[in-house]
């Protein structure tokens, strides 16, 4: 692939990305994470146009603020072929930013057999970015001081003994949590019929 199409920013902005977030996010990728399909949302949140990214690594888009741990959970996850959700900080082309919740489908063949994975991402409160952005921080913290396998080992740790549940679970509970928090918003449409229906229903 000529990467030329396709530069990561050299320069990191520390501003949202305006895009449609009442809208999904799409992109369908190998097993690899190869990009091979996103729908427009995907290019007008990330700004990258179709021909720029279709055949590159989906990680063109992790932001330097996303700690490596999250995406080694996420892919040893769906390695195990289970859906996972995750909060993500993404890139995008102008250097900017934009926060989102991914979910996952399993791709398979005629045999069963996992081919690739469809993944979801919607746009997320500022509620749920202000507690998870902290943890993120130190994890992030922690590895560029003490390395990879340290953030890991805290990670696990303190999802143990602080949160007492998995990652996956601790992302599905903030978005209850933010749903009963704020029982006369907007947002409690969104996520009143869970996580299942806020990728895959309609807006009200």
């Amino acid at each position: 692939m000529n990467t030329n199409l396709s530069p990561r920013p050299t320069q990191i902005i520390n501003e949202e990305v305006k895009w449609d977030t009442s809208k999904t996010i799409i992109s369908k990728t190998d097993l690899q994470g190869t990009i091979l399909y996103m729908n427009d949302t995907f290019e007008e949140a990330s700004e990258y146009n179709k021909i720029e990214l279709i055949g590159e690594p989906h990680n063109i888009i992790r932001h330097p603020d996303m700690p490596k741990v999250i995406f080694k959970t996420l892919w040893n996850s769906l390695k195990r072929e289970e859906n996972f959700h995750a909060i993500i900080k993404n890139l995008s082309r102008t250097g900017r930013y934009y926060w989102v919740i991914t979910d996952f489908e399993i791709e398979r063949d005629d045999q069963g057999k996992a081919t690739g994975y469809t993944g979801r991402r919607k746009a997320i409160p500022q509620e749920i970015i202000k507690q998870i952005a902290p943890l993120y921080k130190t994890l992030l913290e922690i590895e560029q001081i003490k390395g990879e396998k340290a953030s890991e080992l805290y990670f696990e740790a303190y999802l143990k003994e602080e949160i007492k549940k998995n990652y996956d679970q601790f992302v599905v509970d903030l978005f209850n949590e933010v749903k009963e928090e704020n029982p006369e918003k907007e947002i409690k449409s969104k996520f009143k019929k869970g996580l299942n229906w806020f990728f895959f229903g309609e807006y009200e």
